[in-house]
């Protein structure tokens, strides 16, 4: 199929909510949204796909916005399918307009011209890109650590992940190292650094981007989504890691 077209409007690629002046945490959250625009015929997905993980992080952004409000902080998240293009990949990357995705041919991102893929930067990327860079030169008197939220599903390819959380870095590793030696022992979750996926995945462009250029603390956080299905699911996760980030925060890094 052909979805190179200049014809249509791929809408907005990000939401923001700012908060009051003097916040440290920012918080992100990139597969926030399973939404195609409809020039783009679905990308030939079938319902299914398209309501999938591989179109969007389900839960995830339940647990960022009340992260963002128990945490005080700005919230910035995607609003397109991270099929169209994945707001945590740079341009550069093969993996930013996936031809496939697990078990799951993407049609319409498939043979595309130089000119499509640039017009999906330019639609998608870039908007979202400079409105998290606006935010953290908003907060830069105060603001210390970048939390980005994701989650990822509980079978990947017929093999059953036991993590139930993984906290990941890039180039910094500070934030998530410390946050491991400071599980508080009434979380029994399953903990792992870097798993189900590391920087080695490709999935640190945010976190290394938008926090260590910036010089500030930076961590992932990728939670089992089956954990995460209800509202109040999302709600009780946040509620633990608030104070575990907090913590973190001040007893690490004062």
């Amino acid at each position: 199929m052909n979805t190179d077209s200049s014809a249509f409007d791929f809408g907005p690629s990000f939401s923001t909510t700012s908060s009051a002046t003097g916040a440290e945490v920012i918080v992100v959250c990139e597969h926030a949204a399973n939404w195609i625009p409809p020039g783009l015929a679905d990308l030939g997905l079938e319902v299914s796909a398209r309501n999938s993980h591989i179109a969007w992080d389900p839960g995830a952004l339940g647990v960022a916005r009340k992260l963002a409000e128990l945490l005080q902080g700005p919230l910035v998240e995607g609003r397109i399918s991270r099929l169209v293009y994945d707001l945590n990949r740079p341009p550069e990357s093969p993996t930013a307009i996936p031809a496939a995705s697990e078990i799951f041919d993407v049609p319409g991102n498939q043979n595309l011209s130089d000119a499509a893929r640039a017009q999906r930067v330019q639609a998608v990327y870039e908007p979202f890109c400079a409105a998290l860079a606006d935010e953290i030169h908003r907060g830069k008197d105060a603001l210390r650590l970048v939390v980005t939220v994701h989650s990822f599903t509980p079978i990947y390819k017929g093999e059953s992940r036991a993590v139930e959380l993984g906290l990941l870095h890039g180039r910094d590793d500070r934030f998530a190292e410390a946050m491991m030696v400071r599980q508080p022992e009434t979380l029994p979750w399953n903990v792992r650094l870097n798993e189900p996926y590391s920087a080695a995945d490709g999935v640190a462009h945010t976190l290394d981007l938008h926090g260590c250029d910036n010089g500030l603390l930076n961590v992932m956080l990728e939670i089992r989504n089956d954990l995460i299905a209800t509202a109040e699911q999302q709600a009780d996760w946040a509620e633990q890691l608030a104070p575990w980030i907090r913590s973190t925060l001040k007893e690490a890094f004062a």
